[in-house]
């Protein structure tokens, strides 16, 4: 059986981790409002952006347009957007276990994969295969939209190089402070968006733009790739905050059960070196007899 004195310095260390656990969730609460509010507020600009152009990429001559070029896929580029931190559970293991998949299918379909890594711990793990053409670190704790239009950028410039037949973006979906899922987006070639809802509202006849539908659209393609990863890195950023809360909050629990376990393993100690006297006391005043 340990020493008293070990048991309570195990009970002081315990403690003491709780601390810091409880004080981090206390954190990771804090930037998830600021997040998940940043987030909910681009949510409708994203969805009016997809919806304007659902309108004009639905009638537009794809010819025309070389981010909107479909070729025979060969080569299959994954953007891989996880934290640069850790300490959130297994919300950045999920998503690369995702891309892990992806990377096996597409390779037993005879393509080749390569990897932009968005996020730290991504980077971490992913270089590993010797996939990653490119990384963009230490980003994810204080992004703007500059970001995320120099890794669009870069990503259209290796497809239109044709380096890469088609793109996908991989990055942790925020469905709720207690759920966030890999979620896996097509990128390029930027495809015409059509759904049921918008073929049953749709209105007879077309629209007339001025200036022209293929001058809107060299404005708005570049800019829609910039809103799809200025959103998919928002979703990561709360997504991020809240796997951390809840992570924080079981280890907290769980030095808790701790601390239980370990004083009852002190009292037992205790009651034993008790004990223990309690004999030597007797024993020695039988001796004396």
């Amino acid at each position: 059986m340990p020493s008293l004195k070990d048991v309570q310095m195990k009970i002081q260390g315990v403690k003491k981790t709780a601390q810091i656990t409880k004080a981090m969730n206390m954190v990771a609460s804090a930037k998830l409002r600021g997040a998940q509010e940043k987030m909910e507020a681009f949510r409708p600009y994203t969805s009016k952006f997809n919806e304007a152009m659902s309108n004009l990429s639905g009638g537009a001559n794809t010819t025309n347009f070389p981010l909107m070029e479909n070729r025979e896929v060969k080569t299959v580029e994954l953007v891989v957007i996880t934290s640069d931190r850790g300490l959130c559970g297994s919300f950045n293991s999920n998503i690369i276990r995702k891309v892990e998949k992806l990377m096996a299918k597409y390779e037993g379909e005879g393509k080749t994969v390569s990897i932009v890594c968005v996020g730290k711990k991504g980077y971490q793990i992913l270089r590993k295969t010797g996939k990653v053409r490119k990384q963009f670190t230490d980003i994810m704790s204080s992004f703007q939209m500059f970001n995320a239009r120099e890794i669009a950028t870069d990503v259209s410039q290796n497809f239109l190089d044709g380096h890469s037949d088609t793109v996908e973006v991989v990055y942790g979906e925020f469905q709720s402070v207690a759920v966030q899922k890999p979620a896996v987006t097509h990128f390029l070639p930027v495809q015409p968006i059509e759904s049921e809802e918008a073929e049953q509202k749709k209105i007879s006849g077309e629209y007339i733009y001025e200036p022209s539908t293929e001058e809107i659209m060299d404005v708005l393609q570049p800019l829609y790739l910039n809103v799809m990863i200025y959103a998919a890195m928002l979703e990561v950023g709360a997504s991020e905050h809240a796997a951390r809360m809840t992570a924080m909050d079981n280890a907290t629990n769980a030095c808790k059960d701790i601390v239980d376990n370990l004083t009852i393993v002190y009292n037992k100690a205790r009651q034993a070196a008790i004990t223990a006297e309690l004999m030597d006391i007797v024993g020695g005043a039988e001796a004396l007899k």
